[in-house]
Parts: structure tokens; sequence; C-alpha cells
């Protein structure tokens, strides 16, 4: 587990702000001025050849996907043996705690939702199923534009392999 001021890398760890499979943290890119998230795969799964394998296929699958409304990856590497990847920071609410706040109205669902849609449609079109789509799963930035979070469960519809699903 890193702690405030550890670095990976470039990337100076500022909080933990989640844990399971992985550990996510935000952190700090000083060269570029910029705040990231950092998911580093939990220190278990590591010795697992066929996981490490499943994490680096995710890392590249993702990486392709270029769509406003999807969180995009910036970098993979490896940190004291466990790979992590790098991706854009949402300064944000995911739709869960948004929904928990109080009930959207038709209007602000559906405003949410195209976008979030369009989003799928194109990661479909690129072959990339998310199949985790949830309101947990969904972060909504400070200007309130959605973007699909966690393709931890991407599949590559054309060749059949399931990435972190296993």
């Amino acid at each position: 587990m890193l702690a405030t001021g550890d670095y990976i890398g470039l990337y100076r760890i500022e909080e933990q702000i989640g844990m399971g499979g992985m550990a996510v943290y935000r952190a700090y890119h000083e060269k570029l001025d910029r705040y990231v998230t950092i998911k580093i795969l939990h220190q278990l799964m590591q010795n697992d050849p066929a996981f490490r394998a499943r994490f680096q296929r995710e890392a590249r699958i993702i990486a392709r996907l270029e769509h406003p409304n999807l969180v995009t990856v910036y970098d993979f590497s490896e940190y004291e043996g466990q790979p992590y990847l790098v991706m854009k920071h949402i300064d944000g609410r995911t739709l869960t705690d948004v929904m928990n706040a109080g009930r959207l109205t038709l209007d602000e669902t559906i405003s949410l939702m195209q976008p979030v849609a369009d989003a799928l449609t194109y990661a479909h079109s690129k072959g990339v199923l998310h199949r985790d789509i949830k309101p947990i799963n969904i972060i909504i930035d400070q200007r309130g534009v959605p973007y699909i979070a966690d393709f931890g469960l991407a599949r590559m519809t054309q060749s059949g392999e399931s990435t972190m699903s296993a």
C-alpha cells in the first residue's frame, strides 16, 4: 500500500480513493501540473501470470479508446514489479452519489445518458464491451459531463478474449 507523498515514477501519491482488485489513487504529475488517477494491481494478483496478462491486455484495449466521455488512459508501467495504469483524473461524483442526493428529472437523465450511450456506441464500434455499466462506474465532473470509468471487465468482441472478468 502506498502512502501520501510516495512516488510511482513521476507521479506523487496524494490520496487513496479506492480499493478492490486494484488500489486506486489520486496522484499529481508535477512536470505536467495535473492530477491523475492511478490503478495499481493488487500485490496478491501480481504473481498470477494469467491475471497480469489480462491486466496488460486491458491497458492496451482501453488506451486505444479516445472519446470525450471515456476516461482516458495516459500511461501503463510497473512499480516495484506491480503493473499500474495512469488515467485522467475526473474531479466529480459518481452517478450513484448524484442519485443518492436526490431524484433526477427526465431532462437531467437524458442529458447524462446520451453522452454515455454515445461513448458505449463508440467503444462497441472498436470491438470493446464494457460489461459492467452501473451508476458507480459513471463519474460526473464539476461541469456535469459524464465519463465512463472502470473498463476492468472489458472484452474484445472480435477475439473473444476476456480481460479482467476471470
